[in-house]
């Protein structure tokens, strides 16, 4: 797919209820894939969680009533990433996509010191928030305020990398993977890693592999979907499989009534919290109360049209 994905021609389809993993591509910015899929007919429509431009792989993509789980993904989920990085220099963007801001020698650098510096990225740790993002201050995108040269301090935030690992090594070019918590920008830590190392470095490749609870491998691609939309309908995963990790309850006809009608009903399981189904359909996310008749699932978020 090139910069302006593909208009189709053929007739919008009902909207659909779930979740699309989305193969995206390097190129287009992610507020651009969805809006190829709005012409599609899908005109309520969200995201767990943008790519860069130049970042391709696994956009999840929430249709209908899945729009309404996008923080509890955002919340729960771990990504990975596998990319590239070059050393030798510094961008304003800290990717290969910014204008240079300096050249250094990187032939004093030895692999082991970049195997070293790749694995003290696991743990946790406070990240320095790229200049260039969507992060905010006083309600304005960084990325606008360093457009426009207005300065704006500098924001970090806690992220944990529960895997770090070299995949190849042509230097000054080196190939790597991260398991990490969602939000951690990988920017950041080719950055970081640079500054350690005394020569700079930038991100030149991003692909994510998986963003919780789905791999590169249940992807498709967003061409492949413009050209022919019945391969949407087809791949779109019920809103209960995009929450795994969720206790399943399923409850009566005339108890999915109440829960409509923001009735708290009678608790008969464990837990916390848990996700009401009706015939295998995802209804709501409940968490437990409890009252003087006992314990009852009150209604977090419904998941209802």
């Amino acid at each position: 797919m090139t910069n302006s994905p593909r208009h189709s021609q053929k007739s919008p389809l009902p909207q659909l209820h779930g979740v699309l993993v989305l193969d995206k591509p390097s190129g287009p910015t992610s507020a651009r894939c969805l809006s190829a899929l709005k012409r599609l007919g899908q005109k309520k429509i969200g995201h767990a969680g943008t790519l860069d431009p130049m970042a391709s792989g696994v956009l999840l993509v929430l249709l209908g009533n899945a729009t309404k789980i996008a923080g509890h993904l955002l919340a729960d989920g771990g990504k990975v990433y596998s990319g590239t990085f070059r050393l030798g220099q510094t961008t304003d963007t800290w990717d290969r996509e910014g204008n240079v801001l300096a050249e250094a020698p990187w032939e004093q650098v030895t692999s082991e010191q970049v195997r070293a510096a790749v694995a003290a990225w696991q743990g946790v740790s406070d990240q320095l928030v790229p200049p260039y993002s969507a992060a905010k201050h006083q309600g304005t995108p960084l990325y606008k305020l360093a457009r426009t040269g207005r300065e704006a301090p500098q924001k970090v935030k806690r992220i944990e990398i529960s895997h770090a690992e070299v995949l190849d090594m042509a230097l000054p070019y080196v190939r790597f993977r991260v398991a990490c918590s969602s939000g951690t920008y990988i920017r950041s830590l080719a950055h970081s890693l640079g500054t350690r190392l005394g020569c700079g470095a930038v991100l030149t490749e991003l692909i994510r592999e998986y963003s919780h609870p789905f791999g590169l491998d249940m992807a498709c691609g967003l061409d492949a979907v413009m050209e022919e939309p019945a391969l949407l309908e087809r791949s779109v995963r019920p809103i209960a499989e995009a929450l795994p990790h969720w206790p399943r309850v399923t409850v009566t006809a005339e108890d999915a009534a109440r829960v409509r009608n923001g009735v708290a009903i009678p608790c008969h399981a464990d837990g916390d919290r848990a996700l009401l189904l009706e015939q295998g359909n995802a209804l709501a996310l409940a968490e437990r109360m409890e009252t003087a008749a006992g314990p009852r699932w009150a209604v977090l978020r419904g998941l209802w049209n």
